[in-house]
């Protein structure tokens, strides 16, 4: 419970007498919940449905089922919107607040009057530059860089390709796409011949390619740099006749159905028809990992608890490549704490849903909870 507000309930509570907190054990109980609000913005991908499963398993854990009362709201990609959702968390007594942010500056704000009134704001994934709001997230411009890198090294230096970014505002894409076109800047034979905004949805990643591609076909194009959408491109290239051996190397996404695609051909797979298939298609694959929001919760609580929580907290960036490709069988604790890196398609339905999930520092949500929001028993 907030503490600025802990002192007015406690004068409240003592009028009211001994008796009547005996008779209300059940009100004193939830009493003691700390209240905490999710705020999503853009929830029109896979990553933040995911995102937002880890969250709510998190709070259903065993651990934290007690102490969290978790309420959740969508504000969609617009910045004002999510700052009028915000004041009003703060007004309806949040403790904290778990936010994705749809822009850095924007909620400098109304998160700096939230922590003025004590609520605590955690980041995940996209960046607050309030500085006393607490971030969770990968290192964004490494992702950005080193998949670049990645691409110039299998392109050795010369070729035109097609970049396709995420959500505008965000400070994800903004540092992901500025560090990658650093690295492309840095070489001349390097020529990005076609751009458009994905909104990290394999969807709008179709849509956005097939307009590319209605003035310039796959010939024309020798390389992809996607946030999202590498597995949909390798499957618009079989559409047009390519063979797996004819795949474009694509920088992307952390998408299960990429994972799946950068298997060595005739890998035996549970379920799956391709394009959701192996194939050994050349791919780096990373991701913000979709945990990052379970864990700012988790931070949340601790911090609330008085624990000494650090203002930013980086993650370790999940770099897949042809060579480090590791199926998993089951998706089990013990089988992702070994290494693999990609789940079954029959399992796994939906090969936009992301395989980077595991994280030591949260044990109570995995496989299960990532995929239906059922915490880790």
């Amino acid at each position: 419970m907030n503490i600025f507000r802990k002192f007015a309930a406690f004068g409240s509570l003592a009028a009211l007498g001994a008796a009547a907190a005996i008779g209300a054990p059940g009100e004193a109980q939830a009493q003691e919940k700390h209240k905490i609000f999710l705020s999503m913005s853009y929830i029109g991908n896979d990553w933040q449905a995911e995102a937002a499963n880890m969250i709510k398993a998190m709070a259903a854990h065993s651990s934290m089922a007690d102490k969290v009362d978790l309420q959740v709201q969508v504000a969609g990609p617009n910045a004002q919107r999510q700052i009028q959702q915000i004041n009003a968390m703060v007004q309806a007594g949040a403790d904290a607040i778990v936010v994705f942010p749809i822009s850095p500056t924007a909620l400098n704000s109304v998160v700096k009057n939230a922590c003025d009134k004590g609520v605590l704001v955690f980041a995940y994934d996209a960046e607050i530059t309030e500085p006393c709001a607490y971030n969770i997230s990968i290192d964004q411009e490494e992702a950005g860089r080193v998949t670049a890198e990645w691409l110039v090294e299998q392109l050795n230096g010369e070729g035109d390709i097609v970049v396709v970014t995420g959500v505008p505002g965000t400070s994800v894409d903004t540092l992901r796409t500025q560090a990658a076109k650093e690295v492309f800047d840095q070489h001349p034979g390097i020529n990005i011949v076609a751009e458009a905004v994905g909104m990290w949805s394999q969807a709008v990643a179709r849509t956005e390619m097939s307009k590319i591609l209605a003035t310039r076909g796959w010939d024309d194009i020798d390389g992809l740099w996607m946030q999202v959408g590498c597995y949909t491109a390798n499957a618009m290239q079989l559409e047009a006749g390519k063979t797996a051996e004819e795949l474009l190397p694509c920088a992307g996404e952390g998408a299960n159905g990429g994972r799946i695609q950068m298997l060595a051909a005739g890998t035996e797979v549970e379920g799956g028809d391709c394009p959701y298939c192996p194939m050994g298609a050349p791919r780096i694959s990373y991701a913000s990992p979709p945990y990052s929001g379970a864990l700012a919760l988790k931070k949340a609580v601790q911090a609330l608890e008085g624990a000494e929580v650090e203002k930013r907290i980086t993650l370790p960036l999940p770099v897949v490549t042809n060579e480090t490709i590791k199926y998993c069988e089951t998706g089990s604790w013990d089988e992702m704490a070994a290494g693999c890196n990609a789940f079954p398609p029959a399992l796994v339905p939906n090969p936009g849903w992301f395989a980077s999930i595991f994280s030591e520092e949260t044990p109570e949500v995995g496989f299960q909870a990532a995929l239906i929001g059922q915490p880790e028993m």
